[in-house]
């Protein structure tokens, strides 16, 4: 790309939009330059997001791609969201020990359904330009994908560290799936690409597609944007639906939304206002001295936090009504006012009741939530694992499982 002189305008789109990212090559003045260009030639960057339907339900770790797109949107720029039709068929091998299982077409757009309503949450869906890669790899014929694959080599693959792993393990790789980073590069000739956006476990994949572009002709191939898997709310292990008790999805119950923010461990009070939220650079910059010289306390930044995010998908007058039934029934131990009864017959097991009213997924976690001391009748700590609903005379109870948990049992 030739470089020339870069307008203030731009580079402030760039750092509003490189945010949280790592962008190659280039980084802040690569796209601030791109920017420009597109303005000055009167075309709208072509923003690309590759999604293979693997699974339909979201969370606030996909969010932050999402987001990032909408904020192209607002710029005017054009997104374009790629279904993996085909490519969903081999399974996305990134990360994985193992061979990824396929999905079948009916799979794969019953997912892509489902994926693209909680995505309208954040995305202007309607604006965006929907594409399928099963609309052209599926025609492709063997000379093309011979001629695809002559692109690169087995040696390049290698490189990618799933790969190189299971291959000095031991562990098989399947010849399809090489193909896997191939037609997804693939794809970015077909839309004509400016820029993709991707997950850091994208890296090779995104990067694979300049290399292709290059190949069939592109004079300036697409830019990388690439973005942090998000932690849940552990701190530990990147959001996944795998992970319940960490994960917040994007249809969760606005109060157990807030209450999940509310348990993040401080250390990422600042990544996720970074990443899930539109304050400003100064007002982040802020928010990391305060955490810094402890002059801030940790829950009111997390009380804010919480809030907000709420808004965003729920509305203000949700957020604030979560936020009153997170002040009233933790910090005030008081119970939620809509809770909700349910009749029950005494002498059951309560780990059984509990599993039943899907608090928890097992007996096994049923047992460990008393075991924790997370689980009240009344107010009062269950210690015994063999406990037995007993409503001692009177006509109900309130049943509690951990912090957000309640119900009110009748006789």
């Amino acid at each position: 790309m030739e470089q020339s002189s870069v307008k203030i305008e731009f580079i402030k789109q760039a750092e509003l939009l490189a945010r949280g990212t790592e962008i190659i090559p280039g980084g802040v003045m690569g796209l601030a330059q791109k920017l420009q260009d597109a303005k000055e030639n009167n075309r709208p960057l072509r923003v690309k997001l590759g999604m293979d339907p693997t699974r339909p339900d979201l969370h606030l770790g996909h969010s932050v791609v999402m987001r990032k797109l909408k904020q192209f949107q607002d710029l005017g720029h054009q997104v374009v969201l790629l279904v993996g039709g085909a490519t969903a068929m081999i399974g996305d091998p990134s990360g994985k020990s193992d061979t990824r299982p396929s999905l079948t077409k009916e799979q794969v757009e019953t997912n892509a359904k489902t994926y693209f309503e909680q995505m309208g949450k954040i995305v202007d869906v309607n604006n965006a330009e929907v594409v399928n890669n099963a609309d052209w790899l599926h025609k492709m014929d063997l000379m093309q994908l011979l001629q695809l694959a002559s692109k690169v080599t087995v040696a390049q693959m290698l490189v990618r560290d799933d790969f190189n792993k299971r291959y000095q393990s031991g562990r098989p790789i399947g010849v399809h799936e090489f193909f896997y980073p191939l037609l997804q590069a693939y794809d970015s000739v077909e839309i004509d690409a400016d820029i993709e956006l991707g997950g850091g476990d994208q890296r090779f994949n995104v990067l694979l597609g300049r290399d292709i572009q290059t190949a069939y002709g592109k004079k300036e191939p697409q830019l990388a944007m690439l973005l942090p898997l998000l932690e849940g709310t552990d701190g530990v292990v990147k959001m996944s639906k795998s992970y319940p008790e960490h994960c917040i999805s994007l249809t969760e119950d606005p109060n157990n939304m807030y209450g999940k923010l509310m348990s993040i461990p401080d250390n990422l009070i600042y990544r996720y206002y970074e990443l899930l939220t539109d304050i400003g650079n100064d007002e982040l910059e802020n928010i990391k001295g305060a955490l810094l010289t402890n002059s801030a306390n940790p829950r009111d930044l997390k009380m804010k936090l919480a809030k907000m995010i709420v808004n965003q998908y729920y509305g203000e007058e949700v957020a604030q009504k979560a936020e009153d039934e997170f002040v009233n029934v933790v910090q005030k131990k008081g119970v939620p006012d809509d809770v909700k009864e349910q009749q029950q017959t005494e002498g059951e097991l309560l780990t059984d009741i509990v599993v039943k009213l899907g608090f928890v997924p097992s007996k096994g976690e049923a047992k460990r939530l008393i075991q924790g001391g997370g689980l009240k009748i009344d107010g009062e700590k269950v210690s015994d694992i063999q406990a037995k609903l007993d409503y001692q005379g009177k006509a109900s109870v309130i049943l509690q499982a951990g912090k957000r948990n309640f119900i009110k049992l009748v006789k």
